[in-house]
């Protein structure tokens, strides 16, 4: 969709060519006005514009004036010249300027739209070759980051252990003695939301534009080259070289630094995040020590006290944890999920996490070890129960979106909502691993009916429950008993109406919520259409029912 701009002091002129052009035919998504050139200048500093049809003369910047303007400050930007026959100066800087059509007055629909045609062919045909242009470049440039990430990652996971050789050191700035180095951890904590919301789910493009965020404004002071962990999606590896001066002083500008970065990232994205910095060091094969005490910094965060994002030295020490395990309370779980009692399961989970809550601190790295403990003997039990384990997540927060859980959490309240989400998915997968492994009973349905004959009974309860076709339930169910699951959920509650309305202490109103009727008249006109005789009728005289 392309955007044109109108730039003419006259309304009737704007309403005429507003009126002449085949906008919709030509792909045009936006046609904007302006009353003159300064006007112009202003609606191009606050929207894109591709195409710009100017008249010629015009008050306070004319036309000349304006055209030199955009030659200058906007060279990408096309034009279309309005003027008379005579202004032999107008015509004069429209072949300077290079418009793309001078158009005569009046101006006639066939010129306008044949102007706008070519003007949207040249802009399209400019973006076939920018991108053709831009295509073979990062071909060409993208192995380059690649190899310096490989280079990196084998390093801080400690996968190399011999020298870089002489060729890969220049590339990582190692082969320069005086430089230092330092890792920094970024670990997006509503990477999710963010992504859904301002990235169409494309959690690339979101690690793309916060690795921009960093490298530019940390990149003030030192060089930066960010990338995501392969293994966390959630978490940005960032590492740091500086030529010479303190060690003090470059801990002092990394903190400087990633606080800015974290305030910008949250004005742009609201994304909020925990930086963990590394300490320093001489040489580059020491960074896998300086990404180590980067993540214990992270770990070291009390998620009780998080309030926002959140940049902490490596340096600083954490304190002993407190372990929350969850090996006492498993088998509880499961016999409640076991009974079919999936609330008293979560309120075992709910009371442990209120222990958690009230303790001193809850730090990230507690928190990240419960989790994955959690899963890890969850997955255990469901296994045991049978459970399908080809829907059973892995430990980690991929395998847990795959399965359709969010791990996103920046409080400590989230947190214990994840933990409900996951008991609740797990509650489902055994329930449906019992149901498929035992007999199916049509007579669990009709035992089901006369015993909750007063709830809202829909056969969907029955095929979610069962697994089964709502056709093949239904045609079972009569086979069987000789009445549609429907029809003798009413001759259940005709039968009871009966014997309730032989009590002369209940009202007629009492029965109906009894029965679970909606209202008395409700009530009254099915009792009618079963027994031909209204519930007062009957009361008075049982023989007429």
């Amino acid at each position: 969709m392309y955007n044109v701009l109108i730039v003419d002091d006259e309304e009737p002129l704007r309403e005429a060519i507003r009126i002449l052009g085949d906008w919709t035919g030509l792909g045009v998504g936006k046609v904007l006005e302006a009353t003159d050139g300064q006007m112009c200048l202003t609606v191009l500093a606050e929207n894109k514009v591709d195409v710009v049809i100017v008249d010629m003369k015009m008050p306070v910047l004319n036309g000349v004036e304006l055209l030199r303007i955009l030659e200058r400050d906007h060279p990408d930007l096309l034009t279309i010249v309005i003027s008379g026959y005579n202004d032999f100066e107008y015509t004069r800087q429209a072949i300077h300027s290079k418009v793309v059509d001078y158009l005569l007055k009046p101006v006639n629909r066939a010129d306008l739209n044949q102007a706008l045609d070519k003007a949207f062919n040249l802009i399209a045909a400019k973006r076939l070759v920018d991108n053709d242009f831009i295509n073979k470049n990062i071909t060409l440039n993208m192995s380059l980051p690649k190899l310096k990430e490989k280079i990196y990652l084998s390093i801080i996971e400690r996968s190399t252990k011999n020298q870089l050789s002489e060729a890969m050191m220049p590339l990582i700035g190692a082969d320069d003695k005086e430089n230092r180095f330092a890792v920094i951890v970024l670990r997006i904590l509503n990477l999710e939301e963010i992504g859904r919301r301002r990235f169409h789910d494309d959690v690339d493009l979101l690690h793309f534009a916060v690795a921009n965020v960093i490298n530019e404004i940390a990149g003030d002071h030192f060089h930066c080259f960010s990338f995501p962990n392969p293994r966390r999606e959630r978490e940005l590896i960032t590492v740091v070289t500086m030529k010479g001066g303190y060690k003090e002083d470059m801990a002092y500008r990394s903190i400087h630094q990633m606080n800015k970065v974290a305030s910008t990232l949250n004005m742009l994205f609201g994304a909020l995040i925990l930086v963990g910095i590394g300490d320093i060091r001489n040489e580059v094969m020491g960074i896998s020590g300086s990404y180590e005490s980067a993540k214990a910094a992270i770990k070291g965060i009390d998620l009780l006290k998080l309030h926002g994002s959140v940049v902490v030295d490596g340096s600083e020490k954490s304190l002993n944890a407190d372990n929350h395990s969850w090996v006492g309370r498993i088998p509880m779980i499961r016999s409640a999920l076991e009974s079919g009692n999936l609330q008293h399961a979560r309120s075992i989970i709910s009371d442990y996490s209120k222990k958690w809550g009230s303790s001193e601190s809850f730090r990230i790295g507690e928190a990240d070890r419960t989790l994955h403990d959690f899963v890890t003997l969850m997955n255990d039990m469901a296994m045991d129960l049978k459970a399908n384990p080809e829907r059973l997540p892995l430990t980690g927060e991929n395998a847990l979106r795959e399965i359709g859980i969010l791990t996103d959490y920046t409080t400590f309240g989230q947190y214990e909502e994840l933990f409900l989400r996951l008991l609740d998915y797990y509650g489902e997968e055994i329930r449906r691993s019992q149901t498929a492994n035992r007999p199916f009973e049509v007579g669990d349905i009709k035992a089901y009916i006369d015993d909750y004959y007063y709830e809202d009974i829909k056969i969907s309860m029955f095929t979610e429950k069962y697994y089964l076709s709502r056709e093949y339930l239904m045609r079972l169910f009569k086979q069987q008993f000789g009445f549609g699951i429907h029809e003798y959920v009413q001759k259940v509650r005709m039968d009871k109406a009966k014997v309730l309305l032989d009590d002369p202490a209940l009202k007629i109103q009492d029965i109906s919520s009894m029965l679970g009727f909606k209202d008395k008249n409700y009530f009254s006109k099915a009792f009618r259409t079963y027994y031909s005789v209204s519930p007062s009728e009957y009361r008075e005289n049982p023989k007429n029912g």
